[in-house]
Formats: structure tokens, sequence, C-alpha cells
């Protein structure tokens, strides 16, 4: 088929390894005529505060993963096999050793061994023998022990007794919380109905039981406002979905046969450290790693090259790429055919997008563009790791979706070790309907958008929000636009209810604060993000204080309420087995008896797992749909397209003139967004802004100033790091930090907005203008 981009058509080499070399050529002999794009641009400074953690160097994970049984073994003859691990394991006559998840918000949902002496938990470390895990914990959960024995944890609980947001408690028995918590519900339901309630959680943990059973029933039944849980990567998942039917991906034990590897807008040795090893085995073998993110990182710093792109521009850079690649002939023609539809408009539209246009909004080389396109269409096969932060933007589930096509547009479905990886909770068929009961949800029940949380606490009338629920979340550091949900939080007719572990800033704001279990302390049945193993947390120490888990305090609500459905028995384990209970050939003879006995227990996916190789796409199609005739009707661009950032040059000319720094918030390395940042803030230079040296220049700011950064929504104080790390026109905010840690108890958030994604409803943390200035 002709292409429908103008340009020369490169002869097509029946050897890939032709191709392949002078991909790399051409990205050797790239010019760097826009800002700095390649590593080799990047000088080194003098940071140490910056510099990659020993955790993660690549040293570490080789010794870690020498010490894991079979490390020779190929990711593809591991696939599929067993790994089977004692529940517990004695290692010396007083210490039981017992499995245990990381249950946080991470992709590597690590398998972890906990020694227990006397009954307290005196070691944790990574469990040697988990296919993904290799034996090494991250730089967070390596220190867990410190987390469990804090000596902040809330442990028994407390009714407030001085104003809303002081934090002031007493201490209370369980009865009266329980029994003041009935009364105030059903005073709200009688005065104002069900719906005046609304549940507030996501994170915390991502356990099936702790995150999303019990509570789930018990809120379905009260009939409370549903909470549409969007904050994080609701927007890519939407997005991928137009393009494949599901954000099911690739295998990240299959990333070592890639060739060419993109990391795209993930901060890997941060935020998926238990990729790198896969990383590492591929470069081994010869793959090039190229990242691309706007931000110099741990990650950029041991890639091959880095292309810093500028925030919210990542769709514009992958309909630059199919630009390249149909106007030199690189695509799978066969497979477009076969497996695709909406090639020819696909075409067209890339054609919109030349290396030079692209290079105008990206911020970076034209010749960049070119290079990358070259080398990912030949040096096969070719995996793309995406992750969350590059969707917090506007367009930020179009950017998803564009990406997404790229393996399609260059047949790299073809291959195991080829294809784009989200995340890979949707390839577990697990019986959500079973856990959450559905069928308890009133018909007409409402849902809120918790990304929306300052304008439902502050706006929303019918009815109003007359109780707020908080559990396995911290809203009044992480949510949008903290100025006004904190005006809605000091609402003096709100009651509201914090499960927590530590004393938070949403905490400081309860009505009542009840005491939650840590991850040590109850059991709980586990699904990756980034791998394919089923795994349970067996618990190693019983509760600390009168620190209860979430299933076992909706269970006691639900009796107080006078709930007597037979659901509201369940116990823990009676949900795991409801969970699994699926017809689905993926989970065909996994019991919860055999996850527990086998301690991480792979779906029944085929060996090596290449979802999209013959097509069997779940879209309505059954291809993957460059065009989307669902997207029209949802009123969306069929095709792929860049929608610029709300808040740019381009999009508000007015507000830019203004605010002309563009301001993304990715974790701190100690960090996971507010998690940890009490119990390890010590490992962080404190709450910080880096500013590129051109930018500081302009405003007088020198390294170390107190500064002040600020736009229509709030303001927030941080000390000045002057570094390249951040390039011109972008300022980074590594988050999230407590108010009580930051100099005027304020964080980022304070200057983030509300406003939503293209689709998914997601938030837009990343679409942000500001100003910086010097604080006195």
């Amino acid at each position: 088929m002709k292409s429908a981009a103008s340009g020369p058509r490169l002869r097509r080499s029946a050897k890939e390894g032709l191709r392949c070399r002078l991909a790399r050529t051409a990205a050797c002999e790239r010019t760097p005529i826009a800002w700095a794009a390649t590593a080799a641009t990047f000088p080194r400074q003098a940071e140490p505060h910056l510099q990659p953690a020993s955790h993660f160097s690549d040293a570490h994970v080789r010794r870690a993963c020498r010490r894991r049984r079979g490390c020779r073994e190929s990711a593809a003859r591991r696939c599929g096999t067993l790994f089977r691990m004692s529940a517990t394991i004695t290692e010396d006559p007083g210490a039981t050793v017992v499995r245990s998840v990381c249950p946080h918000n991470c992709p590597d949902t690590c398998s972890m061994l906990t020694t227990v002496k006397a009954g307290r938990a005196v070691e944790v470390r990574g469990n040697p023998d988990h296919p993904t895990t290799r034996g090494f914990l991250c730089a967070k959960v390596s220190r867990y022990l410190e987390r469990t024995y804090h000596a902040g944890r809330v442990l028994h609980p407390m009714r407030r007794v001085g104003a809303k947001g002081e934090g002031l408690f007493e201490p209370i028995s369980w009865k009266e919380a329980l029994d003041e918590i009935a009364r105030r519900f059903k005073e709200i339901i009688a005065e104002w109905g069900a719906q005046a309630i609304l549940p507030y959680s996501f994170s915390g943990t991502l356990g099936l039981l702790h995150g999303s059973s019990m509570d789930r029933r018990f809120f379905h039944k009260l009939g409370a406002s549903l909470l549409d849980r969007t904050i994080c990567g609701s927007a890519g998942m939407a997005g991928m979905a137009y393009s494949l039917g599901s954000s099911m991906g690739m295998d990240t034990e299959c990333f070592e046969g890639a060739r060419t590897i993109l990391l795209w807008g993930t901060n890997t040795l941060t935020s998926n450290p238990h990729l790198w090893p896969f990383v590492t085995a591929a470069r081994k073998r010869g793959a090039r790693v190229i990242a691309i993110d706007p931000r110099r990182t741990r990650t950029t710093e041991q890639c091959d090259e880095h292309i810093a792109l500028l925030p919210g521009t990542d769709a514009a850079l992958a309909l630059g790429m199919m630009h390249v690649i149909f106007r030199h002939g690189l695509g799978d023609e066969d497979y477009m055919d076969r497996y695709c539809v909406g090639r020819t408009e696909l075409e067209a539209r890339a054609a919109e997008y030349p290396p030079e246009r692209v290079a105008a909004i990206c911020g970076i080389p034209a010749a960049s563009v070119e290079a990358l396109a070259v080398e990912y269409a030949t040096c096969k096969p070719a995996a793309i790791r995406l992750n969350f932060g590059m969707q917090r933007h506007a367009g930020g589930g179009m950017a998803v979706r564009a990406i997404s096509c790229l393996p399609a547009v260059t047949g790299a479905w073809r291959s195991a070790s080829g294809g784009v990886q989200l995340w890979t909770y949707e390839t577990f068929p697990v019986n959500h309907a079973a856990l959450q009961r559905f069928e308890l949800i009133p018909p007409g029940t409402r849902t809120l958008n918790m990304v929306e949380l300052g304008r439902i606490l502050t706006e929303v009338t019918d009815p109003p929000v007359k109780a707020l629920f908080v559990y396995n979340s911290n809203p009044a550091s992480v949510a949008p636009d903290l100025e006004r949900v904190k005006a809605g939080l000091r609402r003096e007719d709100l009651f509201t209810v914090v499960h927590e572990q530590f004393h938070t800033d949403t905490a400081n704001f309860a009505d009542l604060l009840l005491p939650a279990t840590t991850q040590l302390e109850h059991v709980d049945m586990h699904i990756g993000y980034g791998h394919l193993y089923a795994m349970w947390n067996t618990a190693a120490i019983a509760p600390l204080g009168e620190a209860v888990p979430n299933t076992d305090l909706f269970r006691r609500l639900a009796a107080h309420m006078g709930f007597s459905d037979p659901c509201f028995q369940d116990s823990d384990e009676s949900m795991a087995r409801q969970a699994l209970q699926s017809e689905h050939p993926w989970l065909a003879g996994i019991t919860l008896e055999r996850v527990q006995a086998e301690g991480a227990v792979r779906l029944n996916v085929p060996t090596p797992f290449a979802p999209y190789a013959e097509g069997g796409f779940s879209t309505p199609s059954g291809k993957c749909e460059f065009f989307s005739a669902k997207m029209a009707r949802d009123g969306h661009d069929p095709l792929p397209a860049w929608t610029p950032p709300r808040e740019s040059s381009a999009s508000s000319p007015e507000l830019f003139a203004r605010y002309p720094l563009a301001l993304i918030s990715p974790p701190g390395h100690y960090f996971l967004n507010s998690t940890f940042s009490n119990v390890l803030a010590r490992f962080e230079k404190g709450p910080h802004l880096e500013i590129h040296p051109i930018d500081a220049a302009a405003r007088s700011i020198i390294n170390g100033q107190r500064v002040r950064i600020r736009n229509d929504r709030g303001a927030f104080l941080a000390d000045a790091v002057v570094t390249e790390r951040a390039r011109p026109g972008v300022v980074v905010a590594p988050s999230l930090w407590l108010s009580a840690l930051t100099p005027d108890g304020r964080n980022v958030n304070h200057t983030t907005s509300q406003a939503v994604t293209d689709m998914g409803g997601g938030a837009t943390f990343y679409d942000n203008l500001v100003e910086v200035e010097g604080a006195s």
C-alpha cells in the first residue's frame, strides 16, 4: 500500500540485522539541535542526594540475581513454572519465617520473607525464589519494619477534641466509635438519604481483600454514593482499551528477550525496580534502552539514550514515529492487514505529524524523532514500558492510545518480547463481582469522581456530602487543588471518619480516627500489576494495639447497621476463594489452598505469553483499532491525535504569560505518594524544586534558596535545586510531603487542578503552569 505521507521509501532489507545497524548508526549520529536530548549531553553534577541509590545500581541487581535460585534460566523457560515456597521456614529454633506480600501501589507486588522472633517481626527481605522479586526489595519496603513499629502508629480509636485540622484527639473504645458511626450514619440517611455518605479510598493497599471486598459490600448495601476511583491510571487504561480492547499487554519476564526497549514516562529504578533485571539481561544480549522522560532521573542516567520531551507531548512523538515508519515503509503491512482496522486513516493522520512539527511540539531535535522511529521499527523485538505519570495531563488517555498503536504498526506483537506494557492487572480474570457484590447497589445511585473531592465537598448539593469515610488514602495530601479540599474538610457539618495507620494530613481532620493494621498484621490475596502471579500474604504478627484490618472493620460496621445479608459473615479466606471462582481457563486449578501452599502461582497463560501475536484483541472488531467507531460514539476523535496540555503556551497563551513554567511532581525515591514520607523523610533532601540554570538565572534564584511556587489555585514553599536534571521551561517537585514536614504546611497539590483527562476521568497533576520566585 502506498504511503500517504510524502518522502522517499527506504528499501526493505531482507535481513533484520542490517536494518538494526542502520538505525543504531542513525541514533549515534543524531544532532542535538534543540535542547539537550541525548544521554551524552547531560553532564553529571555534584548532587549527592540525587545520584542513583546503591539499592538499584546494575551491580546490586546483578548480585541479587546471582543470589536468586536458578537465575541463569531464561524468562521463556521460566514461564509457567511453579515456584514452591513453604508458608513458614524455620531458620533457627527461635525464629519463624513467613511469606508476606508488599501491598503498595507499585507494579512489582514483591514477595517478602518476614522473620519473626517471640511474636515480633525482626527482618523483612525479598524472596529469592520469586520470579520477579529475585531476592531484593526497594529502598522503601526494605525498611518496612520501621513503618510497622513506628512510634507514630495510630493504635487506639480516638475522637477529635480540637478544631478540624489541628489533630487533637482523645482515646475512646471501639464500641463507642462504632456506636457513634452507626448513629450518625442513620441520622444522615434519615435527613439527607444514604447518598449523602461518601467512601473515599484508593491504593493504600492493593490487596483484593483489604482494598476492595467487605468495604465495597458495606457501602453498596448502605446505598452510599459510589466513588469513581480514577486518580492514578484510569486515563491510560481507557485509551489503551480503545486500541486493544483492554489494558492487557506484555509479560514482564519477556522483556529480557527484547532488542529495543523504550522506557516511556517511567522512572523504572524508583517506581518499577524489579523490571530492571530483565532490562539488564536484554542489554547483555545487545539491546539498546531508550528513556523518554521530561526529567533526567536515576533511570535515564542508566539508559543508552534519553529523549527529554516536554510534558504532555507524548502523543505527538508517537504520531511522529508513525509518520516516519509509514514514509519509509517500515511497518508490518501483513500484521496491519490481518489484525488491524483503520490503517489507511491512521497513515493519513500520521502524515500530519512530520518530524519537524513534532520537534517543535516536543522540544527535541527532529533527528531524534526520525532515528527513534527507524530504530524502534527495525530493531526487533521492540518493547515499550509505559507508566502512569505520562497520562496525567488533558490528553493523557489519547497519549496512551497513540503509543499503544505502535506495536501493531510494526508487528511487534508477533513476539512475546515485543509490544507494550501499561500494567498486567487486567490479565487476571478475578471475580470482582463476587468480591464486591454489585447487586447490593440501589438503582440510580450517583457516582462521584475522587479527583474532584474539593468541588464535591464545597459545591455538590443534591444531596450534599454529609459524611466522609476515608480509608486506604490520604486525600488531604494527595488530592488535587488542596486549598478547596481542605476548605471542605473543615466544614463543621461534615462527619469525617478516617481509618489509618498514622496521623496523616487527612487524619488531622477526622471526627473519629480508627487504628488500621499494616500488611504484617493481616492476611490478604494479591495479584500483581507488573507480573502474572497470584500471591497470598500470611499474617506475620498479631495486630498492634487495637488496630483492626479493613475487612474486620466493615464486618463490625455492618453488624452495627443491622445488615443481616450472609455476605457480611464471609471470612477473609472465604472471600479469597470467591475471588478465584472463575470459568476462565487462565484461573483453572488456581485455588486459595494452592496459592497458600505454593506461594506464587502463575496464571495459566501460554508460554511464552504473546497475547496478540495472531490478533485476538478484545475490541468490538476483534482487531487493533487504529480507527475506533466506539470512540466516535463516545464523543472522541476516532483516530490517535495529540491533545495539548490544558495549561500550555499552545492552549492557554494568556495563562502561560503569567505562569510560564510547567510543574511536574513525580514521587520521591523513598516515597510512594505520601506513604513512607513520615518514616523515610530523612533519606530525601526535604521539600525542594529542581529548576534549570537558565530559568533560575532569569529569576535571580540561586541553589539552596527558599522559593515560592504559585499559580491562581495556591502556592507552596520549597528549596531550589538549580540543576540540568530539569529541562528549561519545566520545574520538578519530587513528592509528596506531609504538611508537618514542609516549610509552610503546603505541598505541590496546592497548585494542581481538579480538571480531568480527556477520557477515563483521570487526574491532571502534570498539567500545571506555575511561576517561581524567591520567598523572601
